[in-house]
Parts: C-alpha cells; structure tokens; sequence
C-alpha cells in the first residue's frame, strides 16, 4: 500500500511539472527592416511573395527607399517558363504554381521590376489572390499541347498561353509612371540598384560535395537552379552574420510539421513528440540537430519543400534561447496569425526544416565566401 501511493505522487509530481512549464516571452535582438506583412491569397506563390519581401528589404538596405514591388509581375513572366518547360519534357517535368527564389532573380534579371501600383494581377475589381482556376485552365492546356492531338505541335501554343495569363493576370506593362517619373520594368530596376547576379542560394546536404554547386532535386525546383552546399553549421553562421550585419534572408523552408503554427506564431522541434502541441504554447526540451538527422529526415520525406518565407530578425525567449524572426505571406488575421504574421523559428527548427537560403553575396561569412570563391 505504502508503495503504491508513493507511485501516485511520483505521478502527481510529474504532471504538475508539465503543467507548469512556462509561456514563451520575447525579446528581439535583431530586427531588420521589412515591408508589411500581406496575403498571397488562394495562391501556390509563396516564393513571389517572399522572394519580393526580400527584394523591397534589399533595396531598403541598399537605397533607403520603401518601395512595394509587385508580386504578380514575377508570377505572369515566370508561367510561360514554366510552361516551355513542362512542354518541351514532353510532361515529364513540374508544372504547379510553386518557385524558388531563384525563379524571382531569373526574372528580374530578364524582365525587370515594377511597383505594385503598375501591376497588381487583380482586375475586375477584385481585391484578394485566387489563382485556382487560372491553374486549372493553365494544367489543361500544357498537358493538351503534350498529349499534341494534331500530331504536329502548331505554334500557336505559347501565345495562347500568353494570352489567358493576360486574361487572368493582365498584360505586361511596357511603361508606367512612378514618383513622377515614365520607367519601363528595366529602368526602375536600374533605379532600385539590385543586382540579381549578386544573390547566391545555398543548402545543407550530404548527397553533394560541401563548397561546391549541384542542383537541388525538390518538386519547385522545375528550373533546375544550382545551390552552394555547406554543411549546416556554416550554412547557419550564414544565416547569423547575415542578419548581424543588415541583410535579411530569404528561406525556403518545411511547415508540414505538427509543429509549426502561424496560428501561434512558433516552429519548434520538441525533443518528445508527446510535446508537440504543447511546445506551440510553452516551453519544452527540444532536439538537438545534426546533419545526419537533417539528411535522413530529408531522404526519408518527413522533410519536404513546401514554402518560402523571409528572415528578418532575431529573438530569445526567457531562457536566452535563439529564435528567428520569420515573415510569413498568409496575411494578419489575429485569428490565424500571431506575432503580426510572423513566425519564431527555434534554431532547431531552423537546423532541421531549412530546405535552403538566398542571401546577397556580401552576407557570407569572409571565410565561407573563400572556401566558394565568391568575391
């Protein structure tokens, strides 16, 4: 008997522990300028939204003007890429509304950058981003032109294409008026000063050699870009003397996990699965991670490439731990989004779900750059 009840309070004590565990509080230790936080709609173009959010950081960085890029301009001239592509491989490609970071780079550096103002993808009225039947008819068309039931491929196929982006989107603007002043997509990009050649992706796997360049094979990397592989840990001192010295970093990242919530505001990586949900509110022991459980989590696909976002700060909670301030495209609805559409990556998180980064040459670490030959 005696035993027994010694066994209940040992329990007692147990879940009194877990009860007790202690809210998050923050303190922002860096935090970088950013445009505000906006929804990509019912879109797949997180990597627009981002990769722009990045852009209109980088020109802050580098100009101090505050300027609202378009998102949808990058959308409209990457969807005929997308679709040579798919096409061209005879269907044996991607085709879906996801993109890489480097897929907005490719584009500014061929088309050129508009504001927001010259070019919102909206018409009719509208006012949010639903794109569900402007991929549906696109899907269509791109596997009609693969299936070829003329038996010869007319050419007629790419201005069709065109024509329905601008029917959805609407047609590229050749010049437009900004601050008092005619531009065309080429000049404003002069203007803004950004350089697309100088930005440089970079991930963290064991399939390639590390400090050298191979291509990615994740689903949205449909235009085959090639990445720098380091090994975690300088791909994170990457991320750190990035933002210790002004730049934000663009990030393509996993948010399949039970443990990462807009909702909350936190992605974490608890050391017990028992704790997922309640790590979303409190704080738990979390994992600590190598490379060899980034790369099996990858291989395994528990580890997959499902959205882009963008770095633009530093946080620690009560017990001094790293967190990283991460800007999200799901919009500021208090209800679905906490943290003003922010979400606080632990560096665990981090070091797991990290797919890869973009940062601009200058960000790398002075011996990093070295060991890529990067000048």
């Amino acid at each position: 008997m005696l035993k027994k009840v010694f066994l209940c309070f040992g329990i007692l004590i147990s879940i009194g522990t877990i009860q007790a565990q202690e809210p998050y509080k923050f303190t922002e230790v860096i935090n970088l300028e950013a445009t505000p936080v906006i929804s990509q709609g019912r879109t797949g173009t997180c990597w627009s939204f981002s990769s722009t959010s990045f852009l209109e950081s980088e020109i802050m960085r580098l100009t101090g003007q505050r300027i609202d890029l378009s998102e949808m301009y990058t959308v409209r001239n990457t969807y005929p890429k997308k679709a040579d592509n798919y096409v061209m491989r005879q269907g044996k490609a991607q085709f879906s509304e996801g993109g890489l970071a480097h897929d907005v780079l490719n584009s500014v550096a061929e088309y050129g950058l508009v504001p927001h103002t010259a070019y919102t993808g909206l018409l009719d009225g509208e006012t949010n981003h639903n794109h569900a039947e402007l991929v549906a008819v696109l899907k269509s068309m791109v596997d009609t032109y693969v299936d070829n039931p003329g038996k010869k491929l007319s050419k007629k196929w790419k201005p069709a294409v065109d024509a329905v982006l601008s029917v959805y989107l609407g047609k590229n603007p050749e010049t437009f008026e900004y601050d008092g002043k005619t531009h065309t997509p080429q000049s404003f990009l002069e203007m803004t000063t950004l350089q697309p050649k100088d930005y440089v992706s970079i991930t963290s796997f064991t399939q390639a050699p590390f400090y050298a360049e191979f291509i990615l094979n994740i689903p949205d990397n449909w235009s085959y870009g090639s990445f720098y592989n380091l090994p975690l840990d300088d791909m994170m001192a990457t991320i750190d003397n990035a933002l210790k010295n002004g730049f934000t970093v663009e990030l393509d990242c996993d948010v399949s996990e039970r443990t990462f919530s807009s909702k909350s505001g936190v992605a974490v990586i608890p050391e017990s699965v028992e704790n997922d949900k309640k790590a979303l509110e409190a704080i738990y022991p979390e994992k600590q991670i190598t490379q060899a459980y980034r790369q099996e989590e990858f291989e395994n696909f528990t580890t997959t490439d499902d959205h882009l976002m963008h770095i633009t700060g530093l946080l620690k909670d009560q017990n001094g731990t790293k967190y990283y301030k991460v800007k999200n495209s799901w919009g500021t609805e208090a209800s679905r989004n906490a943290n003003g559409g922010y979400v606080y990556f632990s560096e665990s998180y981090m070091r797991l779900k990290a797919i890869s980064i973009t940062v601009h040459k200058d960000a790398l670490p002075k011996t990093i750059a070295g060991k890529l030959n990067i000048h």
